[in-house]
């Protein structure tokens, strides 16, 4: 069975009933490691931010960041989790050359957080809670780069490059029960979830959550049963899926793809699988054909974890506003409808445009770029809105520009433009192109005397009373300009000319 076997996704539906379990990893933004004092600056040379205890040599011993079981301690919180009175780390032990240790150091029956559960909303208002197994701590692996090859993955590559600079950097695992009932919106639920999660997590403070930079990971668990029945089918695991159009995309290429293997009756491989951003397919990674047995014990170097009520309580009271909170004030001091709330958080736009507006642009001329003209072209990028080579800072530039009337829309769309394509800040790419609006009023004058001249007999329908005709010299003017003069003020002079009150 290839990649390309599919069914159509309604067929798919139509027989069978999607499980999926979502493993989202998310690296704390912590300034040291889990279990010791290297720093987590991104972009060191490789190799360069470690030491014995996370390159795991004989002799040393770790010590647990307390600002990791407190970030912990928090996403259980707004997860709506227990909050364990005791708990210890566990050594996993598996090979694999970004495993400096041979084993992880993570959690395993002994969770810090568990039985709690998300409540999603989805594109058409509903609201589908996601029930988590648990979240626990532990800490990411190394970074293998495979050279050589075409792919950039292990196979046909001639050699490989182990950076450890990211070994032992603080991991949150969050870990949802069975995600059932949702049938053909499950990929939607998939989606909403993780940008729910991300949006939690961001509002928490704990880690920025940039899925591109490996920030927030997902791993989508997928099988799929027959109708009636209440045998979950063998799951694929597609591992390390890192944007939320991707986790949506994924979903639902594996619900076809299990479909056709059944329908021919085949059998689903238990496999991890990799996820291909260009066609939106997955192919096999590496065959689980029994459960593994990574042998975990108790962690012997360090003691449990044994958080106080007094201080999970103190936490809980330290909450931040939750999303979903957040998101109703906001709809509130912004004016919008609920559909159009909604849109704005489909789109990923909400913090956008919060920052936008902190940034110093009015929230209605935040919400206008960034849902109309960047998300048009996210859109054909196939990109997320947070993606895009433009900061909030920029877009409340552009605003201000045409708030002060050095712009109108159509030239700050070519501004945009130019930002978008790296020539610069905004106030750059107007000086580049000559994008500024023509306010010289000579100027302007001059080219309304030109139009009024070249389309006399439009002139005298609007001196005998047909206003509505003036749209055709202030056109005319703007031709001339090249689109750079404000088309409000070129009507009010034309008619100033001819003598008539607008």
């Amino acid at each position: 069975m290839t990649v390309t076997d599919l069914v159509s996704y309604e067929d798919a539906l139509a027989t069978y009933e999607p499980v999926m379990g979502l493993e989202v990893h998310v690296e704390l933004g912590t300034k040291t490691k889990m279990f010791c004092g290297c720093s987590t600056t991104l972009g060191a040379d490789a190799n360069t931010q470690t030491c014995p205890t996370c390159l795991g040599l004989p002799g040393s011993l770790p010590v647990v960041n307390a600002t990791g079981v407190e970030s912990a301690i928090k996403i259980g919180l707004a997860l709506n989790c227990s909050i364990a009175e005791w708990c210890r780390f566990a050594r996993k032990n598996y090979f694999y050359p970004d495993m400096p240790k041979n084993f992880q150091t993570s959690q395993y029956d002994e969770p810090i957080a568990f039985d709690g559960y998300l409540d999603v909303q989805l594109e058409d208002g509903e609201i589908f809670r996601v029930e988590i197994e648990r979240a626990h701590m532990e800490e990411d692996t190394g970074k293998s780069t495979h050279v050589g090859g075409a792919t950039g993955r292990i196979h046909g590559a001639s050699h490989s490059l182990l950076d450890y600079n990211r070994a032992g950097i603080p991991l949150i695992e969050i870990v949802t029960k069975p995600i059932q009932g949702a049938g053909e919106r499950a990929p939607e639920v998939a989606k909403a979830y993780v940008a729910e999660l991300r949006e939690l997590i961001k509002a928490l403070g704990v880690s920025e959550a940039r899925m591109e930079m490996g920030q927030m990971r997902c791993d989508v668990n997928l099988s799929l049963m027959p109708k009636g029945s209440e045998t979950f089918g063998t799951r694929s695991e597609t591992k390390n899926v890192n944007s939320l159009r991707s986790v949506e995309r994924a979903a639902r290429f594996e619900i076809q793809r299990h479909a056709a293997v059944l329908n021919g009756g085949g059998t689903v491989v238990q496999e991890t699988r990799h996820f291909h951003e260009d066609d939106g397919s997955t192919t096999s990674g590496r065959i689980k054909d029994n459960a593994e047995d990574y042998r975990y014990f108790p962690e012997p170097d360090l003691v449990p974890v044994a958080p106080s009520r007094e201080w999970v309580e103190e936490l809980r009271k330290g909450l931040p506003e939750m999303p979903r909170v957040r998101r109703n004030r906001l709809r509130e001091e912004w004016g919008v409808s609920e559909h159009d709330m909604q849109s704005i958080l489909n789109a990923g736009a909400v913090d956008l445009i919060v920052a936008t507006t902190e940034a110093g642009a009015d929230s209605a001329a935040a919400r206008k770029w960034w849902m109309g003209e960047l998300a048009r072209r996210a859109n054909e990028d196939g990109v997320d809105l947070d993606a895009l080579p433009i900061t909030p800072e920029q877009v409340a530039r552009v605003a201000g520009l045409v708030a002060e009337g050095s712009l109108n829309d159509k030239l700050a769309r070519q501004t945009i433009e130019g930002v978008l394509a790296g020539e610069g800040t905004p106030d750059e790419v107007v000086e580049k192109r000559g994008l500024k609006v023509v306010s010289d009023e000579g100027a302007l004058g001059k080219a309304v005397d030109e139009a009024i001249e070249s389309n006399a007999a439009i002139a005298d329908k609007i001196r005998g009373g047909k206003v509505a005709a003036a749209g055709a010299l202030v056109g005319a003017v703007m031709k001339a300009t090249r689109g750079q003069a404000d088309a409000a003020r070129v009507r009010e002079l034309i008619l100033e000319k001819l003598g008539v009150e607008g």
